[in-house]
Formats: structure tokens, C-alpha cells, sequence
């Protein structure tokens, strides 16, 4: 698929919408095709960081405009529903269904992926070889790199990119960045794992292999702080590779006084020394803090 044609029909159906249900609006159909093959990313690593495709985004928000909402869900084989001697009861008792605008992804055996009852994940986003699908979600323009798990309730808001062997842990919520287009999604890179209930949003950088403990949240303001050091070291918005964050507060002077606010503590590294799946175990406890 040639990307610079599409990116240039993308463009025109952004400076004519009134083209958008014609034909020319294919275009954000195979977009969305596209996607949710893994054939393109809204986000991707280069030799010199990451880049964000603006027009794949807007290609995303055309496409909602593009599409009415309707039924979706699994197909009645027997055709109970639409019978019209169908009962109440047989009819209440059909999978289920949803009414949306955009619908459930379908191609998991084809990417060699899993999906367990009743994890959703929205046709657009894509899921890697090898990669588990609890009963979470996955929304669309999102991508789940090879091997990879969403554990339960775990959330994988709009556009974010999750690496390799990345384990987001039961009730994770990675949030979604789809506007402003220009806006770098929340990327959580390879080997990374992000424990229970940790909350990751805003265009937030997580780097490989790094770990943060349960419970730890992460805004684009959140004060990450190295307290490895003599004296502390404020950054924001990214946590370096290899990088064990825990949370924490720290004192900030308003008005009406002095409170503690949230924060995240770089308590340690991660050694080379010791096997991935041990060290992402034992990694808090070994720092002594009981997370």
C-alpha cells in the first residue's frame, strides 16, 4: 500500500468532508484496515525516538464521521432474533451485542493472538503474535506489540503503543491520546511492566524493561522523582529504561498550606544480572518497600 497516496487522500477529505460517505471516502476505511493488520501505526519508533502520523489520527476521527452506529456483535446463526415468533426469553438470552459506530476486532487467528471472554478490543487497534487479551480493552488506533499481556480490566486507551513482552497488570489504565493529532500517545516500550491498578496517562513515556509498582499514576504533571542520590531529581512525563517507581507524595505549599500531593518515587534499577520474569516479581521487594 503506497502511504504517501493515502496520506494525501487523508488530507483532502480533511480540507472537503463533504466528500466523506462518497467513495473518496475509502480512504479512511483502509486506514482502519490498515491498522488493525499491524500494516501501519499511529506511533512509531525511529533510530532517533518516536514519531506520531497526525494524519493517521485524523484518518481515525474521519472514519467516526464517516460511519453511522449500529447493531454489532455475535452473528445469530439461527436467526432467533429476527424471527418474528422469537420470545422474549430467546432474545434476552442471545450473546451480546453493542451499538457503536465501530466494530469488534475479528482477526485474531490470522495475527496469532488471544482474546479471552469478554475482552473487546475495537477493529483498529492491533495485537501482536503471541500477544493475551484477558477480559480487558483495547480501543482503536492502539497497538499491543508481540507478546504482550492486557490483563484483567487493564484499559488501552486510544493510539497508545505497548512494546514487546510488556505485562500490564489486572486493572491498568493506559490512557487513550487521539486529540489534538499532533500529540504523542502514552508509549510503554518493550519489557516493561506495569503492576495493579497503575494509571499512565497524557502522552507519557515509559521505557523498556522499567517497572512500576501497584497503584502507581502517571499524568504529564505527576512529579517523578530519583531519590537514588543524595538529593532528589524532579523530571516529568518520562520514566527512563530499567527505571523501579513506586508511588509516593511530596509537599507542595498552597493557600491554605502545606499538603502532600501524589508523586512517583525512582527507587531503583533493575540489574541485568537477574532473569526478566524473576526480577519483575522481585523487583520492589528487593528495594525493601512493601508495594
Amino acid at each position: 500500500m503506497d502511504f504517501d497516496d493515502l496520506q494525501a487522500r487523508i488530507d483532502a477529505l480533511e480540507a472537503d468532508p463533504s466528500a466523506l460517505r462518497s467513495d473518496a471516502g475509502t480512504a479512511v476505511d483502509d486506514v482502519l484496515d490498515a491498522l488493525d493488520r499491524g500494516a501501519l501505526r499511529v506511533c512509531e519508533p525511529t533510530d532517533g525516538g518516536w514519531i506520531t502520523h497526525a494524519w493517521v489520527k485524523r484518518a481515525i476521527l474521519l472514519y467516526l464521521r464517516r460511519h453511522e452506529s449500529e447493531e454489532i456483535g455475535v452473528i445469530d446463526n439461527f436467526g432467533i432474533a429476527a424471527s418474528p415468533q422469537a420470545t422474549n426469553w430467546q432474545r434476552l438470552h442471545m450473546p451480546p451485542s453493542y451499538f457503536d459506530k465501530v466494530p469488534t476486532k475479528r482477526n485474531y487467528a490470522e495475527l496469532g493472538a488471544r482474546c479471552v471472554p469478554p475482552g473487546v478490543a475495537r477493529y483498529g487497534s492491533f495485537l501482536g503474535r503471541g500477544s493475551i487479551l484477558m477480559p480487558g480493552f483495547v480501543n482503536i488506533g492502539a497497538y499491543v506489540d508481540d507478546g504482550s499481556m492486557v490483563d484483567t480490566w487493564a484499559t488501552v486507551g486510544s493510539c497508545a503503543q505497548i512494546g514487546k513482552n510488556v505485562h500490564l497488570a489486572g486493572g491498568v489504565g493506559i490512557g487513550g491520546v487521539l486529540e489534538p493529532p499532533q500529540a504523542q500517545p502514552v508509549i510503554v516500550e518493550d519489557g516493561a511492566f506495569v503492576g495493579s491498578r497503575c494509571v499512565v496517562v497524557e502522552g507519557v513515556f515509559v521505557g523498556s524493561e522499567a517497572v512500576l509498582g501497584a497503584g502507581v499514576v502517571l499524568t504529564a504533571s505527576t512529579p517523578i522523582v530519583d531519590v537514588r542520590g543524595s538529593t532528589a531529581v524532579v523530571t516529568r512525563g518520562r520514566v527512563a529504561p530499567r527505571s523501579v517507581v513506586i508511588p509516593g507524595t511530596i509537599p507542595k505549599t498552597f493557600p491554605a498550606g502545606t499538603y502532600d500531593v501524589p508523586c512517583a518515587l525512582v527507587i531503583g534499577e533493575r540489574t541485568a544480572s537477574t532473569d526478566r520474569k524473576t526480577s519483575l516479581e522481585s523487583a520492589i521487594r528487593d528495594f525493601g518497600v512493601a508495594v
